[in-house]
């Protein structure tokens, strides 16, 4: 970026930036985000006729472009660019525009807090680039999300370059396997690296004059005496081809070989997934508050896991041990349950042999608070408690130690990192959705919206539990650094300032390996395309169109008028993030829309009265204020009802029967579930550009992106593509089955758990072969619990014991 600031102020362009500058200064505000910056320059071209090729390739137009933030003050502007993903740097022009200087991450977070009016010449740094490891760095941002295949390459080279200590290493990580004291894979027999490659060598003789499908059992004795106990095959056949896999490693180092032989290794049969707020159940909490995707997800993966695990022990011929896989769901339990089963301790799993849900009370603080439902905004004081009690609970379960422990969301994120700490167990972390990029200047102004959003122990919480984690499993590229237009939600924990609180100079490093891609699946039990007719219950296709276009309830606004027309619908609940009320106004604002289309929503509550926080409230309101205004009535149905997931999935498919389309309207959506329940279903889906539900819909992106921001040009996207139906018959057909399609080939849960479960495994053999400078690393974080996160939910207690208080009284 030095040249290109270079080449502008040695220009007559310098004069330009100076009057685009003052432009600026004139709109009375001092902070400025790409959005603005670019609307700003768009305006400052147009008004100077300027030529068409200046706002985009001008030496100019490319620095405004690559800026995300921009900070006016007195003595200079200072620049936020972002010349490549994952990379930003800090500049200030001076005020005369006479020159420029990079800057340091702690001077602009100095800037911001000054424009806050909250600056303070000493505050904590958090910075964890010390613990980062250089040599198991990613160096292309094209590779950021593909950590398995990097440390594979890695791993691989490692052997070749040092064959005789890596020999020794890759030994004493299988001579530890084991499962409750019984030694897996290699017994006392081999002493060493060296010794393994030449029993391997007798054992392959031996097999080689075996039936290939001859069973385990028959020869069992024989490969024992030469040091190899079970684990390795089912059949002859399976151990040479393993063994084999072995030989190929030792000898010539491949990742394609790597991860074929890791994948057999038996090293997983005990997982625990952590799934703390909201209501974890399997009957009558679907639509429930801050309850839907993340329960669906967990129960799937649960099924998912155990169906893999068990395939996995019988291959390996360890089911002739006993045995069997155990996956726990380990969540909250909630005395106060509403008619749930949230108030059980344990619930085993439907459709599954041995999965369970594990529910731990909260310590008994405040039982007017820890006997209900507590939001996720709220929960923060009593995860500490909570995970050492669960600890216990788990190892009573488990009847063992996990070998996974899988956390889900920030605050199962945090117990996971807690348990795993204390257990020395594999942690993985599955973010979601992190909050502080869906909230705008959340970090900023914090202490404004603390007493609601308590963002200064989440943020905590989410820096320690991140960097905690063994590896991080994302849905999309986008989640971790985003794109070259928008910063990534992990992205956004790289350096950032909490007012008066402390400064994060470097959060995470994006480039570390930890980071992977794993897109989530769907239940194919429930969410399938409209096609399979034979599938379908014909009862519940008639009660659930029936609901979704007649019915008269309660719970239910609107009554179409031409119930024919082409369906418009949209899942999700009333919120400002999911923006259902930005598409009734786009819907509202568009006549030609209005008059070819009916607009769907399906959503858990409807009414002001209904809502949990003044936010909701206020979106709910919202909405009834664009029906009533915009005289809706007759061309929107708004379903407010906790539909069961079977008439979930028909919705989709019954809206697919009439050709309908689905609209993911979110301003910001990190993944999006229902995206895939809709596209498999087979509804052509429009999603928001913003996020990394973008990445599910490749090659049509002008089609099928849309900028909820810009009401006009989605009322257009989605009459161009009706247009297009409309005088080609096939086309709503043939997009339909490509999407489906693409769901069924991409985003299943066999891929998933397969994914999961191998980096599991490499990482855990990693952190054995080469570990980092784990003990200093964890003392820091150690440092931030105690110093940060906890006088902070000290401070959330106090508040509920004075709610306690006042509702007492």
């Amino acid at each position: 970026m030095h040249e290109l600031f270079e080449t502008v102020l040695n220009s007559d362009e310098k004069i330009t930036l100076r009057q685009f500058i003052l432009e600026l200064s004139a709109t009375d505000k001092r902070y400025f985000l790409r959005n603005e910056i670019l609307h700003n320059f768009a305006d400052f071209c147009h008004q100077y006729q300027k030529p068409t090729y200046f706002y985009y390739s001008s030496s100019i137009g490319r620095l405004i472009h690559n800026t995300h933030e921009m900070i006016l003050e007195a003595e200079g502007t200072w620049f936020v660019v972002r010349p490549r993903i994952g990379s930003q740097q800090v500049w200030r022009l001076q005020a005369d525009c006479s020159g420029f200087e990079p800057m340091t991450p702690q001077a602009w977070l100095d800037v911001s807090d000054r424009l806050v009016n909250r600056y303070q010449p000493h505050i904590l740094e958090i910075d964890f680039q010390p613990f980062s490891e250089e040599s198991t760095r990613i160096r292309d941002p094209r590779n950021i999300g593909q950590g398995l295949a990097f440390l594979n390459r890695y791993l691989c080279d490692q052997l070749s370059h040092d064959t005789n200590y890596w020999l020794e290493v890759l030994f004493q990580a299988l001579y530890r396997l084991a499962y409750d004291e019984k030694p897996l894979l290699i017994s006392d027999r081999i002493p060493s690296g060296l010794h393994l490659v030449k029993q391997i060598k007798q054992a392959l003789k031996f097999l080689n004059q075996q039936p290939p499908e001859e069973p385990y059992a028959n020869f069992l004795p024989h490969l024992q005496q030469l040091g190899f106990e079970p684990g390795w095959g089912n059949t002859s056949g399976r151990i040479s081809e393993t063994l084999e896999l072995l030989e190929q490693l030792i000898d010539n180092p491949q990742p394609a070989i790597l991860e074929a032989f890791v994948a057999r290794v038996p090293a997983i049969f005990r997982v625990a997934l952590v799934s703390i707020h909201g209501w974890v159940g399997q009957q009558d909490v679907l639509g429930r508050d801050e309850t839907l995707g993340q329960v669906i997800y967990v129960l799937e993966q649960a099924r998912s896991l155990e169906n893999k695990l068990q395939a996995e022990i019988k291959l390996a011929g360890l089911d002739l041990l006993g045995i069997q896989p155990h996956v726990i769901i380990l969540t909250r339990l909630i005395p106060n349950c509403e008619g749930t089963e949230c108030n059980l301790r344990l619930e085993k799993i439907h459709d599954t042999e041995n999965a369970w849900i594990l529910r731990v009370p909260f310590g008994e603080f405040n039982s007017d608070i820890t006997n209900n439902w507590i939001s996720k905004y709220e929960i923060w004081p009593y995860l500490e408690t909570f995970a050492q009690d669960a600890e216990k609970e788990l190892l009573t379960q488990f009847k063992g130690c996990p070998n996974l422990i899988v956390g889900n969301y920030s605050d199962g994120n945090l117990v996971a990192s807690l348990i795993s700490r204390s257990l020395k167990v594999t942690q993985c972390n599955i973010a979601h959705s992190l909050e502080k990029p869906k909230h705008l200047f959340s970090n900023l102004y914090w202490q404004d919206i603390e007493d609601h959003y308590h963002f200064s122990v989440q943020f905590t919480a989410d820096l320690i539990s991140m960097n905690a984690a063994d590896f991080i499993i994302t849905s999309s590229y986008q989640e971790i650094v985003g794109t070259p237009e928008t910063i990534g939600q992990y992205e956004s924990y790289k350096c950032f300032t909490m007012p008066e609180l402390y400064h994060v100079i470097d959060g995470i490093d994006l480039f570390s390996p930890k980071f992977n891609m794993v897109p989530p699946g769907v239940s194919e039990n429930i969410f399938f395309p409209y096609s399979q007719k034979d599938r379908r219950d014909r009862e519940i296709t008639t009660e659930v169109n029936d609901l979704i276009f007649a019915r008269e309830h309660p719970q239910i606004i609107g009554k179409l008028d031409h119930p024919n027309k082409r369906p418009i619908l949209t899942v999700a609940p009333i919120n400002s993030v999911k923006n259902l009320t930005g598409l009734a106004e786009c819907f509202a604002k568009n006549r030609e829309l209005q008059e070819r289309c009916n607009l769907i929503f399906i959503t858990s509550k409807l009414y002001p009265d209904e809502a949990t926080h003044p936010q909701e409230e206020k979106e709910m309101q919202k909405l009834h204020d664009i029906i009533n205004e915009y005289e809706l009535h007759g061309n929107i149905r708004c379903i407010g009802m906790r539909l069961p997931s079977h008439e979930l999935g028909e919705a989709y498919r019954v809206i697919a029967d009439s050709q309908g389309i689905y609209v993911h309207f979110a301003r910001f959506e990190s993944f999006g579930r229902s995206i895939l329940e809709a596209m498999v279903s087979g509804l052509p889906t429009f999603v928001t550009k913003f996020g990394g539900a973008v990445e599910i819909i490749e090659d049509q992106e002008e089609t099928f992106h849309i900028n909820p921001t810009d009401f006009k040009a989605t009322a257009h996207q989605i009459l161009n593509f009706i247009d297009q139906c409309e005088t080609q018959p096939e086309h709503w057909t043939e997009v339909s089955q490509a999407m489906s399609q693409r769901i069924i080939n991409k985003y299943n849960w066999q891929l998933n758990t397969s994914q999961i479960l191998l980096l599991a495994k490499i990482f855990s053999f990693w952190n054995f072969a080469l570990p980092e400078n784990n003990a200093a690393k964890y003392r820091y974080l150690e440092t931030l619990f105690y110093l940060i996160f906890k006088p902070r939910t000290e401070k959330i207690l106090a508040q509920h014991q004075r709610y306690s208080v006042v509702m007492k009284n």
